[in-house]
Formats: C-alpha cells, sequence, structure tokens
C-alpha cells in the first residue's frame, strides 16, 4: 500500500511505500498520483489529508477493497462539492449516509484508495486536471458508469473518532458548473444556473460561461481490461436460499416460474408464496401447491388483503436462509441462474445481486457490472442479513416506488446494490398490473403531481435542495405535456398539484 500524505490537496508531504518514506521527484498533487498509478500498478494507493494520518485506520483495507474494481474515500469534515449537487442530481448517491459503507461517486480529499493498475486507466481522460478533488470525483462518476464500484466507507478511521457530518464544501460555484457541464446532459446546466437564480438569489453566469469550455467526458471510454473485475469460476458452497413471490390472479404464469424453481441446478430451500384475493368469499386458485410434492419447502399463504408491501412483508416472516430471492410470479429463468447468482454474490462479496430483467424482444442498455441506483423486487437476490431485518413500507402498497424506497433502506443498512447484466431473468409482462389492486388509488380523482408514493420517497430521502430540484424539474418538464400552455395559469396549476401530492403523502405516512 502507498499513502500520500497531502496538505489541504494542494501540497505532498510525503508518501509512504508500506510504512517507509518513498522519494518521489514529482511535487504536484495530480501528477504524482499519475506517477504512482504507472509505477505501481499492483498496489493500493491511498490519500490522506496530513491531519488526519495518526487517525488513518490501515486494518480495514482488505475489507474495504475486496476486489480491484473499488475506489472508496470517507470525508471527516470536507466534502469536495456542497449539497446543491443536488439541485441536479437525486440518484442515492448524493444523500450519503455516513454511518454505513455507501456506494456514491462523490469523493472527498480526507481520505481514500483507489488500485493504481486502476487508477492508469483514467489518465488519458483525466491527466490535465489539476485539482486534486475535481479528479478524484471526475474518476468516480466517469467510473460508475463503467463498472467502477465506489464508495463512501467510514472505516478508513478508528471507530471512535468523531465525525464532523456538517461537512465544509471545497469546491465553489465554479467547480460545481464545470463538473455539472462535463459530467450531465448540457440540460442540466441550464437546470442548476436556473436553481441558482430562483434559490440561491445569485445569477453565476461567469460560472456557466467557463463551463461551457470545459471537454465532456463521454461514457463507455473506459476498458478495464485484464486489470479490472475477473470472473472466479468456484462451485457454489453449501448457501441456503429462500424465494419469496407475491401474486394475484396469475395462475399459470405462477405454476412456470415454480417449474423453473423445480428445474434449478441450485435448489431453493423454501419458497414462499402469498396469493391475494380481495374477495372475502374466494377460494385459492391454486390447490396444487399443497397437493403436489416439491423438491424444496413451499409455503402458501392465501389472503384477502391486497397490496405489494403487505404480501413481501408476510413473506419475508418466513424467510431463514442465507439468501433471499425476491422473485415476480411472471418471471422465466434458466436452470443455472441461481447457481449463476450464488457464485458471483461468493466470489465478490456482494449483498445484493439485481439481474438483468429483459423483456422479450427487449434491447439490453447496460452490458457492464455496476452499483444500480435502484432495487428490482422481482429480480433480486439479498443477504438474508439485511432481508429479515427489513420490510417494504406499506404507504407504498398502491402506488409507485415500492421497489426504490426498499433499495434506499438496504443502502442505509450497509447493503450496497450490485446489477449483473450476464445473468437474465425474462420479465414476461402478464397482463392485469401484477398484484396490484385493480381498483384506482383513492387519490386519483384529486390529480396530483408528483404521485404522491413518489412524493413520500422524495420527503423521506431526498435533502431540502434535491427536493426543490426535483419539483423544478417536473415543473419544466411537464410544461412541453400541458395541454394549458400559458405559463402563469400553467405554474399555478402544478403549484395546486405538487401540494394535493404533499397532502396526500402525509396521509400515507401516518397509516
Amino acid at each position: 500500500m502507498l499513502q500520500i500524505v497531502h496538505q489541504r490537496a494542494e501540497k505532498i508531504i510525503c508518501v509512504n511505500y508500506k510504512g517507509t518514506p518513498l522519494e518521489i521527484e514529482e511535487t504536484n498533487l495530480c501528477k504524482a498520483f499519475w506517477v504512482l498509478a504507472e509505477n505501481y500498478p499492483d498496489e493500493l494507493i491511498c490519500w490522506c489529508e496530513e491531519t488526519y494520518t495518526q487517525k488513518f485506520d490501515e486494518s480495514f483495507l482488505k475489507e474495504i477493497f475486496g476486489h480491484n474494481l473499488i475506489m472508496a474515500s470517507y470525508a471527516l469534515e470536507h466534502s469536495y462539492f456542497s449539497e446543491k449537487i443536488g439541485y441536479i442530481d437525486q440518484h442515492p448517491s448524493i444523500n450519503i449516509n455516513p454511518e454505513v459503507p455507501y456506494g456514491t461517486w462523490r469523493m472527498s480529499t480526507d481520505a481514500g484508495g483507489i488500485k493504481g493498475g486502476i487508477l492508469s486507466k483514467f489518465q488519458q481522460t483525466f491527466g490535465n486536471i489539476q485539482d486534486f478533488g475535481f479528479l478524484l470525483n471526475a474518476i468516480a462518476k466517469s467510473g460508475q458508469h463503467n463498472g467502477l464500484f465506489c464508495y463512501s466507507d467510514p472505516r478508513f478511521f478508528t471507530p471512535k473518532l468523531k465525525k464532523d457530518y456538517n461537512l465544509r464544501p471545497v469546491a465553489g460555484v465554479s467547480e460545481l458548473f464545470s463538473f455539472v457541464y462535463v459530467h450531465y446532459k448540457t440540460a442540466r446546466l441550464w437546470l442548476l444556473f436556473w436553481c441558482f437564480v430562483k434559490f440561491e438569489g445569485s445569477f453565476p453566469i461567469l460560472s456557466l460561461l467557463r463551463s461551457l469550455f470545459r471537454k465532456k467526458v463521454f461514457l463507455k471510454e473506459i476498458d478495464f481490461g485484464k486489470v479490472g473485475l475477473k470472473r472466479i469460476e468456484k462451485t457454489v458452497k453449501p448457501y441456503s436460499l429462500d424465494v419469496i413471490i407475491p401474486t394475484l390472479g396469475r395462475r399459470e404464469y405462477l405454476l412456470q416460474v415454480l417449474d423453473d424453481l423445480k428445474k434449478q441446478s441450485v435448489l431453493p430451500k423454501k419458497v414462499i408464496v402469498v396469493e391475494q384475493n380481495p374477495d372475502p368469499n374466494s377460494q385459492t386458485d391454486l390447490p396444487e401447491l399443497t397437493a403436489e410434492e416439491w423438491p424444496f419447502k413451499l409455503i402458501h399463504h392465501f389472503i384477502h388483503k391486497t397490496g405489494a408491501c403487505t404480501a413481501r412483508n408476510m413473506a419475508l416472516e418466513e424467510v431463514d436462509a442465507d439468501w433471499v430471492f425476491f422473485a415476480d410470479d411472471d418471471n422465466r429463468m434458466e436452470s443455472d441462474v441461481l447457481e449463476k447468482s450464488l457464485i458471483e454474490l461468493e466470489a465478490y462479496n456482494i449483498n445484493c445481486l439485481t439481474l438483468n430483467y429483459i423483456q422479450p424482444g427487449e434491447t439490453l442498455f447496460f452490458d457492464k457490472r455496476k452499483q444500480w441506483g435502484t432495487f428490482g423486487a422481482g429480480n433480486s437476490i439479498v443477504r438474508g442479513v439485511f432481508a429479515k431485518k427489513i420490510r417494504f413500507d406499506a404507504a407504498f402498497n398502491y402506488g409507485y416506488g415500492e421497489d426504490m424506497e426498499y433499495g434506499m433502506q438496504l443502502r442505509n443498512a450497509g447493503c450496497d446494490i450490485i446489477y449483473h447484466p450476464d445473468i437474465k431473468i425474462v420479465h414476461l409482462k402478464a397482463p392485469r398490473g401484477g398484484f396490484r389492486e385493480v381498483s384506482l388509488p383513492p387519490w386519483k380523482e384529486d390529480d396530483p403531481k408528483p404521485a404522491p408514493t413518489i412524493m413520500l420517497f422524495a420527503e423521506k430521502y431526498y435533502t431540502s435542495i434535491q427536493k426543490k430540484g426535483f419539483k423544478t424539474e417536473l415543473f419544466l418538464r411537464n410544461y412541453s405535456l400541458s395541454k394549458n400552455l400559458n405559463p402563469i395559469k400553467y405554474w399555478k396549476n402544478m403549484q395546486l398539484r405538487w401540494l394535493k401530492s404533499e397532502t396526500w403523502a402525509k396521509k400515507l405516512m401516518l397509516k
């Protein structure tokens, strides 16, 4: 391990190699970063602010960097960008939980690390950047889209160390605008400018104009090749796996799913089916679940209460395996899906794997393993220690967003979500809207915007700045779709619909 000790991300104090001072001619911090990456491709290259070197804990580095494709840092006092990045980005990466390892591209100069061979892959694209904090964030932001796993990880420092969660931003407005122009669609730059005018009472025209002279970074430029995350061929250890499946009115589809599970090369320990029918006088459509013999324990619940969250929570009460597979009742899968998934989970110490959930005839969009911004409640495998303690929020039963919300609970518990493009489940998208109730939600006639469950999600997980950015973008994006093109009338109407959505979200919170 190499450690670059720096002062305020500007001056190199020293470079330590395996505990011994290393002579290095280059005095520029960013240039030294590249030189070390080239000369020591197999070493972990860490950085640390001079003030924190005595608090830097090397004992957890092997756990933090479990494989080559990891970049991690931790902000004790300094976040490079301010929370104003939330005006144009509402992804989970922005609002970090500092208590747990948390997936994010937001890197801090306080402490961090990356493998030398991986770092060198970014030199051609970012070799001219002279701001160390800007450089770290540029690497992580573009790297995440190319399969780099990026984290904020408190294990860089001793557990008893007091952390300052009121972080001080390092970058100014100009750096923020430049970063947004380089790494986001140009429309986001104009949105950021408008939010500064509206919410900050400023008019950063010079920052806007300077940013336009930056060079944009195009995705898929970086290929980690042999240095990156290599597949490890090994057999599955004797892990146990439970499957949970909610269903409503999809008898034939569900039986297909169970047939696919019977044919798995690694069989589930238990399959829990929660069948729903809102008619109190109805009887099960699935008598064979208890009449037939199955190569796994099959638990069948038949209830008259509907709702995706209710059904999954009931099933989660039954799980006791090492892993839990969240499945839909209209999946189709090859016989080795579970085996392949368990190999990946074990080989790379992943806590949650979301599988490729492609529909018939659909084209694959993401073709690399990557940290995922949401969660698939019909195509994910979660480590049991997380699945057993986390439940779906019943407030999302009859709207959208229960997948996203569960994913946020996982992240805030320290469980990152990784998408895998090569392990596929076919999503048949069966008719009747799956396990959701056929009747309309109670807020339909009020016509709120956004949907109250989306508003509830924003209330739970967005910062105040993210919520302002979300609202502004929503209003601007829907203007072209509105029948009323009078901007004043449109704005008043949208404001009314927004307030209705907030009112419904508050009602949902009380349930």
